[in-house]
């Protein structure tokens, strides 16, 4: 466990908290250009992180460059992306004064300190991590909100105790319908609604939900929520509340902003609704659809002809488990199994690979994963006014020569 002087050393946060702007501080020249309107992002060294594509640096909003997903299954710490919704980020904290508060309908409410939590025993569980807005820059009709592209997720070993075992050391009190969860982090003006999001209460108590301190074998890194965060495995990343230091175990439904108004999906059996119109009803965003990638080619990529490439992606869903996997090198009039790479655990990346030889020609390449239980990805995009659950087949356009 890091003490105070060490995290500041390392995280670099006394620079950020001086009122030098993390991206002034920390800019570089070059810039990347993501494939949609508008789409040219700066690259920024922020403490802790490698070079990361800037949506917004106040609250720092961090992208990872998609080429990282390459290197393996694994979402390197310093190239874990970075969502945060409030500007009030906690730069000062102590690790050896913070505490989590879980309190409201418990027998026993507790404070327990980072030493304490750390003594309880612990699991490890590798899941990604994706923010919701994920890919909403190539939504068509264009929607409101951050235009990322696919770089707002991660996979990682993450370590802790299950929410279960605090709760059940508080006993849960008959009645309890929900918990909500508050980190440090808030708001710089009254009139905006703190970042609190909620959980079922069987939800919260199934064994998997974690209070992570550890990330692939490390601290959590500051701005991925040290020293304490939520996972909710399978879950859009709304849910991970980072600096996690409040827990409130309630009778009813939580009504707070950031559950009854944002992060609202349709309530159809696609959660999507014609382009340009607006739902009828919603319900709160939650687990993560069917998605793969090609990870070593890209858009307007050149390839050996009549030489064997082996292609190379990644495929993941809510919790369901990769059943297959299959490319298509004809725009999808034939598809192909490719070869299932290890198994982490159903909420984690799962690699895929296909060796491949064409001929001299034009090509688009297509990836399709399909889950345990046979969810797959749309052909063509489903739309919503928020820009969540981007799923689509995603496809590739590549010269052979």
């Amino acid at each position: 466990m890091l003490d105070r002087r060490e995290l500041l050393k390392r995280a670099g946060i006394a620079a950020l908290a001086t009122g030098l702007g993390p991206a002034r501080a920390f800019a570089l020249d070059p810039t990347v250009v993501l494939p949609f309107d508008n789409g040219k992002r700066p690259l920024v060294k922020y403490p802790q992180k490698r070079p990361m594509i800037v949506l917004t640096s106040r609250p720092p909003q961090l992208e990872t460059p998609f080429s990282v997903f390459d290197d393996g299954p694994i979402t390197a710490n310093d190239a874990f992306f970075v969502r945060y919704h409030l500007a009030g980020i906690p730069y000062t904290i102590d690790p050896d004064k913070f505490t989590l508060a879980i309190k409201g309908k418990v027998d026993r409410p507790l404070s327990l300190s980072l030493k304490d939590i750390r003594k309880l025993p612990a699991v490890e569980l590798v899941a990604v991590n994706q923010c919701s807005g994920n890919s909403r820059g190539f939504f068509e009709p264009r929607v409101a909100g951050g235009q990322l592209g696919n770089g707002a997720m991660g996979n990682a070993r993450w370590r802790g105790v299950p929410l279960k075992t605090v709760l059940d050391m508080a006993g849960v009190q008959q009645g309890a319908r929900q918990v909500t969860l508050n980190g440090m982090d808030g708001p710089v003006m009254d009139t905006t609604p703190d970042f609190v999001k909620a959980l079922d209460i069987d939800h919260a108590r199934d064994g998997e939900v974690m209070l992570a301190y550890g990330m692939n074998g490390e601290d959590l890194p500051f701005l991925n929520g040290f020293p304490l965060r939520l996972v909710v495995p399978g879950y859009y990343g709304t849910y991970w509340v980072k600096h996690l230091n409040e827990i409130t175990v309630i009778d009813s439904v939580f009504d707070g902003f950031w559950m009854k108004s944002a992060y609202r999906i349709p309530d159809t059996p696609c959660n999507c609704v014609e382009p340009g119109t607006a739902p009828k009803a919603t319900i709160p965003i939650n687990r993560f659809t069917v998605r793969s990638f090609f990870t070593n080619v890209s858009n307007d990529g050149k390839l050996k002809a009549r030489k064997t490439t082996k292609l190379k992606g990644i495929a993941f869903d809510g919790g369901k488990g990769i059943k297959e996997v299959a490319v298509s090198t004809d725009n999808g009039e034939t598809w192909t199994p490719a070869k299932l790479g290890k198994d982490l655990g159903k909420y984690s990346f799962r690699e895929w690979t296909l060796p491949v030889k064409l001929v001299p020609g034009f090509y688009d390449l297509r990836v399709r994963a399909t889950n345990n239980a046979d969810d797959t990805q749309p052909i063509e995009p489903r739309w919503n006014p928020a820009g969540y659950l981007r799923n689509v087949v995603e496809t590739v356009r590549v010269t052979a020569a």
